[in-house]
């Protein structure tokens, strides 16, 4: 029996929110802090986390939600060695237990609602079967079901693949052993964020997940200039395009920078990097007569303000899972330019709210970059994008309702 089954029933059922680490503050980590607002009327809500971020604990604060975390934020042991033993699961099960008040938290919870990512899964053999659970698989484990993680910023391998493949055997068979045993669990449930995922989930797995999609919040990105927004930036020229995401091979960085060489189109990157990798990306641009500015970590406000004065959002990421930045250039009302993979397939029907192009096909990016200039054009875009994110429901609401039914399942 569930601790709301004694409760009464105006009581809110209890859901445990659980993510491993925040420090990325990628697509992610915002989307858990946009809708925890909306978990919040639903639920009665508490937080984990090994690798807390100023974001979540004044959120937490403000909603008045219990942040449960380790004296010390847990970090992931990145050294070779470390990668090959899979030793993350071992450290980070040691920081879910040294972390107060997270069992009392687990026994207590009417649902459990873990995001994947790095330190998340461990928590896992914590919970007691009897606790339904719910994992948003946001995307299978990349460092060892792919290659792309195991590439230089310029896409040449860091080592031979063949070894790395053979060396991170062991940590590959023990993933897909851990989803296959969460998955079997009587009281479980997996979810991918994108058609593309749950089609990744089924392949690699061999598991039919369910679909939770992301969100989206007109108030981060509003059609309309917002109060303190920034609306001019002096860093970068004019036309410029925005590419958002840490600069890797894996977000297509190097190569974005390739096709725009000598296009006259400056590029504005936001999500940082490795300081060596941003080096080596600023060379790049230079041999390729493209102006880049790296963006500091940017409040909402300024994001907004950057991408509003955009030519147009653009990404060649590689299998992207979901990514959060086509839909919010449609909220904004800028012109969406991605690479026809992943999940950027759910949200952009080309040349209806954005283009979808072919990776290796510059002279069509090109072509795009130019087309995109129109202003009618940018209009229609912009409102058949709104439309999509309605025809998707993918607003906060609808996010906090789907887990709630979720949760209903399970009764």
């Amino acid at each position: 029996m569930s601790s709301y089954a004694g409760r009464g029933m105006d009581a809110k059922p209890q859901l445990l929110v659980v993510k491993g680490s925040f420090s990325s503050m990628g697509g992610a980590e915002r989307d858990i802090l946009r809708n925890l607002p909306y978990l919040a009327k639903l639920f009665s809500i508490k937080v984990a986390t090994l690798d807390t971020v100023s974001e979540l604990e004044m959120l937490c604060k403000k909603l008045r939600i219990p942040l449960m975390k380790p004296k010390e934020n847990w970090k992931i042991p990145k050294d070779p060695v470390s990668i090959i033993r899979d030793s993350s699961i071992e450290s980070s099960m040691k920081s879910w237990k040294e972390t107060d008040g997270l069992n009392e938290a687990i026994l207590g919870s009417d649902m459990i609602h873990i995001i994947s990512g790095d330190g998340s899964l461990s928590l896992v053999e914590l919970i007691p079967e009897s606790i339904p659970t719910h994992l948003h698989l946001l995307e299978p484990h990349r460092g060892l079901h792919e290659d792309i993680l195991h590439r230089k910023i310029n896409g040449k391998p860091k080592r031979n693949l063949g070894l790395t493949n053979t060396l991170l055997s062991r940590a590959r068979k023990r993933d897909i052993t851990n989803i296959k045993k969460f998955s079997s669990r009587e009281r479980s449930l997996i979810s991918g964020n994108s058609a593309y995922t749950v089609s990744r989930i089924k392949e690699i797995y061999n598991i039919e997940a369910e679909l939770l999609w992301p969100s989206i919040s007109s108030e981060e990105f509003s059609p309309e200039p917002q109060e303190n927004e920034k609306k001019i930036f002096t860093e970068i020229s004019k036309p410029y395009v925005v590419n958002i995401g840490r600069a890797s091979w894996a977000k297509g960085t190097w190569e974005t920078i390739s096709m725009l060489e000598n296009s006259g189109i400056s590029m504005a990157h936001v999500g940082g990097g490795d300081i060596d990798d941003i080096d080596k990306l600023i060379s790049h641009a230079k041999s390729c007569n493209v102006e880049v500015w790296f963006a500091p970590r940017l409040s909402q406000n300024d994001l907004s303000g950057l991408l509003r004065g955009a030519r147009a959002s653009i990404s060649m990421a590689h299998g992207e899972p979901f990514g959060l930045t086509p839909i919010e250039a449609f909220s904004i009302g800028i012109p969406a330019i991605f690479v026809n993979e992943g999940g950027f397939l759910d949200t952009i029907i080309d040349n209806e709210n954005g283009r979808l192009i072919p990776r290796t096909n510059s002279n069509e990016w090109r072509d795009a970059l130019e087309q995109v200039k129109d202003k009618n054009l940018r209009i229609n875009w912009s409102k058949a994008g709104k439309e999509r994110i309605h025809s998707l429901d993918l607003s906060c609401e609808k996010h906090a309702e789907r887990i709630f039914q979720i949760y209903n399942n399970f009764c």
